[in-house]
């Protein structure tokens, strides 16, 4: 084996820490998600009920 060994720093330990305190403009929530969602469903069922596709 070699006997010169190269200690060298650590850095961050393999620990990466992202911006945990992001503030973002828009704020959802997984309620207004879900209700966007079903709103979207029920407006194409209707405009599929109104104008049908030959």
């Amino acid at each position: 084996m070699a006997q010169n060994k190269i200690n060298l720093p650590g850095g961050f330990g393999g620990i990466v820490r992202y911006d945990e305190e992001y503030e973002s403009r828009f704020i959802i929530t997984p309620t207004q998600v879900v209700a966007f969602i079903a709103i979207l469903i029920i407006f194409i069922l209707v405009l599929k009920l109104f104008w049908p596709i030959a």
